[in-house]
C-alpha cells in the first residue's frame, strides 16, 4: 500500500512539474480588479502564476462592450509592472505595489488617460488607492458602481 501511494504521489508530483515547466497554470490565483481608467470604472480579474507572471482581464461598467487584457511580471528581476490592450483601441502600461502575495494597488498611463487600480481588495479596501475622477465615488447597489458624491445612498 505505500508502495503503491508513494508512486502515485510521485506520478503526480511529476505531472505538476511538468505543468509549471511548460507554462500551463497549475499553481495559479486569481482574483479581483477594481480599476478606474481614463474617468471609467472597469472590473475584472487577475490571474498570477508561480513563475511570476500573470494575466488581466477588465470591461467598462459604463460601456460593457469595451474591455481590455494584459500582461504582466512580478519579480525582483523584472519588476512588478505590465501592459494592456483594450477593444477601443487603447493602449497602456502600468507599475504595481504588492501589499501582499495577492492583494495591492497600482498606476498607469495608457492613450485613453491615466490608470489606478487594485488587485484582490474589496471595495472599500480599494478607496485610499483608486484616483476617482472629481464628483464620483463607488457605491454598491448589487453591483459595484461610479456615482456622483451628490447622490443618495440607497
Amino acid at each position: 500500500m505505500r508502495k503503491m501511494l508513494a508512486t502515485g504521489f510521485a506520478a503526480l508530483l511529476g505531472v505538476a512539474v511538468w505543468a509549471i515547466a511548460a507554462g500551463e497554470g497549475f499553481l495559479s490565483t486569481t482574483g479581483p480588479v477594481i480599476a478606474i481608467l481614463a474617468g471609467d470604472l472597469f472590473l475584472g480579474e487577475a490571474e498570477g502564476r508561480l513563475g511570476g507572471s500573470g494575466t488581466l482581464r477588465i470591461r467598462s461598467r459604463a460601456d460593457p462592450g469595451v474591455t481590455c487584457s494584459g500582461q504582466f511580471t512580478y519579480s525582483a528581476e523584472r519588476g512588478d509592472a505590465g501592459t494592456m490592450r483594450c477593444s477601443d483601441g487603447a493602449t497602456g502600461a502600468f507599475q504595481f505595489h504588492r501589499l501582499s502575495l495577492l492583494r495591492g494597488y497600482g498606476t498607469g498611463s495608457s492613450s485613453r488617460g491615466s490608470i489606478s487600480f487594485t488587485y484582490g481588495l474589496s471595495a472599500d479596501e480599494s478607496g485610499p488607492y483608486l484616483k476617482l475622477p472629481a464628483g464620483k465615488a463607488l457605491r454598491r447597489d448589487g453591483d459595484l458602481m461610479l456615482v456622483d458624491v451628490a447622490q443618495p445612498v440607497p
